[in-house]
C-alpha cells in the first residue's frame, strides 16, 4: 500500500491511503465541487522494507470557491 501526503489547500497536512490506479493528480469532493492536487518529487520509501511508499502532492486547484460564510459555519443563529 502506498500513502499521499497532501501540502497547501484545505486538506494540508493530511495523509491519505493511495490507490495504485492514482497517477499524478488527486482529485477529490469538497463541498460543492472538486479540488486537485497534483504529485511533485520522486516517491519515497520504495524498497520492500522500508514501510509504505510515499508520495508528495501540492495543492492545485478547486471547482468551487473555498470560502467558507459564516452561515455554512452554522456560526449564525436562525432568525
Amino acid at each position: 500500500m502506498a500513502i499521499a501526503r497532501l501540502s497547501g489547500g484545505p486538506l494540508d497536512g493530511q495523509v491519505i491511503p493511495l490507490d495504485d490506479v492514482v497517477d499524478d493528480s488527486y482529485i477529490a469532493s469538497y463541498g460543492e465541487g472538486q479540488i486537485v492536487y497534483r504529485r511533485v518529487g520522486e516517491d519515497t520509501n520504495t524498497g520492500a522494507t522500508d514501510g509504505p511508499t510515499e508520495a508528495n502532492f501540492a495543492y492545485v486547484e478547486s471547482t468551487e470557491g473555498l470560502d467558507v460564510t459564516a452561515a455554512e459555519l452554522d456560526d449564525v443563529p436562525d432568525k
